[in-house]
């Protein structure tokens, strides 16, 4: 059996390098001029499937964007990544760890009632019920107490004084809110076609089949400007060949995540732009800390010796990325640095460069020196993982080391990383815009990797309690730093998404926020 080289690989799966001197298209997401006119459908073509619309039980990005536009939290994100009114409409910190809601008067769900106080403390409830939303409900745990202040307020009281507190009760984050008769009624099936979600958002779910489509219908009970869009329709096609020619024959508006191994293919079809942008994403291998054998530092470090996350980005990525130092992205620490001065900064974290004889040397000092056995899954929507993970398995099969590469369906790849295998990938999206977001949740109590390191939970507990951005931001560098010696992470790189627009829509102030914010509001008929 012949191995082929990581480059060779590279080359086999399609993604060979730009050739030098070309450009790949960016295009922007405007376009033309806003005619003003109604959108009767907006066709969304979606890389993978979706058997639960609420993101607290399966909680894929593509289940943010859907949720958000049918669902909201007390309060929201806007394109800037800022925290905006939602259900709220204020907000009043008073103290470290006290937030006062006060609800819109005008408020109503899509059934028409109003939403009340304790619509939301129940639905706050549901969030932090590990079986009804086990994907987001460790995210609630420095919650002290919800209560109900006033016939429209509830009052929000933290245990410890934490900064990202305030992104909790949003549909960025942690908290959809729903009627308390829904929740009721839907018992743990929330979210499913037997139990659709109601919210207040400015769209209801009319349709819903698992594994085809979701349909959302414009409503008349929505607190904000009336979008234009009268219908959204997201179609689910795991196969990207299947999605690349649906697309040419004009049977979508709108494509997420395009794959970058087919991206030029979508760039030369007729009346198409893709558009690349940073997504706030991490791509890395999590080791389980506590499963043999990656409770070896000394496999860990073979592990990381062995990928060549250079010729990953300039090859398989086409440059669409950059290779991730750290946990944190750069465009995380906005209004602080910038994406050039953050990855500066973050560069001062140890790395693993990439050596096959130092990568041999650490197996030889493991425990197990003649080599091991592993598998990693990645999920359908993300085939550039999968060809990543075939071009390192590649370069650790020469070292002794054999790695399964499988290819899961998102929704059973999502159930797979709640068991804690030993070997993951991790393929994450940022939703707010608190730099800490991804590790506070990696290098805390209940994280992926069973990591503990009693000098880094301390200096995390600073950097929570800590106001100042700019001091903040130097804690979870630190924190980062200590736990590279470690290695339960491997960072490999951050992302951009290339999405697909077809020339008879725009969209305006299109961000890496924009579809976790009210994102139908920013699409317009084109000209």
């Amino acid at each position: 059996m012949t191995v082929l080289s990581a480059a060779a690989l590279l080359e086999a799966c399609g993604a060979a390098p730009t050739p030098a001197g070309s450009k790949a298209s960016s295009g922007s997401a405007a376009a033309g001029t806003d005619t003003g006119k109604e959108i009767d459908v907006l066709r969304v073509s979606l890389p993978g499937s979706l058997s639960n619309l609420y993101p607290g039980q399966e909680s894929g990005i593509l289940n943010y964007y859907v949720a958000g536009i049918c669902m909201e939290g007390l309060v929201g994100v806007d394109t800037t990544g800022k925290i905006v009114p939602a259900l709220a409409s204020s907000v009043e910190r008073t103290s470290p760890t006290t937030y006062v809601y006060r609800l819109r008067p005008d408020a109503r769900f899509h059934d028409g009632t109003p939403v009340t106080a304790d619509d939301v403390l129940h639905s706050i409830e549901m969030a932090r019920d590990a079986k009804v939303s086990p994907a987001t409900a460790a995210y609630w745990a420095n919650l002290k107490k919800a209560e109900k202040t006033g016939d429209a307020e509830v009052t929000l009281t933290a245990k410890a004084a934490d900064v990202a507190f305030a992104w909790l009760p949003s549909n960025a984050d942690a908290l959809w809110i729903a009627p308390k008769t829904a929740w009721e009624n839907a018992k743990s099936g929330f979210g499913t076609p037997q139990a659709l979600p109601v919210g207040t958002g400015p769209y209801k779910v009319t349709g819903f089949v698992p594994d085809s489509y979701v349909e959302f219908s414009r409503v008349d009970t929505w607190h904000g400007t009336r979008p234009k869009i009268a219908k959204i329709r997201f179609e689910f096609v795991p196969d990207e060949n299947t999605r690349l020619l649906a697309w040419k024959a004009g049977k979508a508006d709108m494509a997420l995540n395009v794959p970058l191994a087919q991206s030029r293919q979508w760039e030369g079809a007729a009346g198409t732009r893709v558009v690349y942008a940073p997504d706030r994403s991490y791509a890395g291998l999590t080791f389980n800390t506590k499963a043999a054998p990656f409770d070896d530092v000394h496999v860990r470090r073979a592990v990381a010796h062995a990928v060549n996350r250079e010729a990953i980005v300039g090859k398989i990525l086409r440059g669409h990325g950059q290779v991730a130092t750290a946990l944190s992205t750069p465009e995380q620490f906005g209004g602080l640095w910038t994406p050039q001065e953050a990855t500066r900064r973050l560069a001062a974290v140890p790395q693993y460069a990439y050596d096959l004889e130092k990568a041999k040397q650490e197996v030889a000092q493991s425990k197990v020196p003649n080599g091991f056995s592993a598998s990693l899954s990645y999920p359908n929507t993300g085939p550039h993982l999968g060809t990543a993970a075939q071009a390192f398995a590649a370069d650790l099969k020469k070292i002794g080391v054999t790695i399964e590469v499988k290819e899961l369906p998102i929704e059973q790849w999502l159930a797979e990383l709640n068991g804690f295998p030993p070997l993951s990938y991790m393929w994450y999206f940022n939703t707010t815009g608190d730099p800490g977001e991804l590790a506070s949740w990696f290098l805390g109590e209940g994280n992926p990797a069973k990591y503990a390191n009693d000098t880094i939970t301390a200096t995390m507990a600073k950097a929570t309690a800590e106001a100042d951005p700019a001091k903040r931001a130097d804690l979870l560098i630190e924190a980062q730093t200590a736990q590279a010696a470690d290695l339960a992470y491997l960072p490999l790189w951050w992302g951009q998404a290339a999405t697909a627009f077809g020339s008879a829509i725009g969209v305006r102030d299109y961000t890496s926020y924009t579809l976790l914010a009210d994102w139908p509001q920013q699409v317009y008929a084109a000209k």
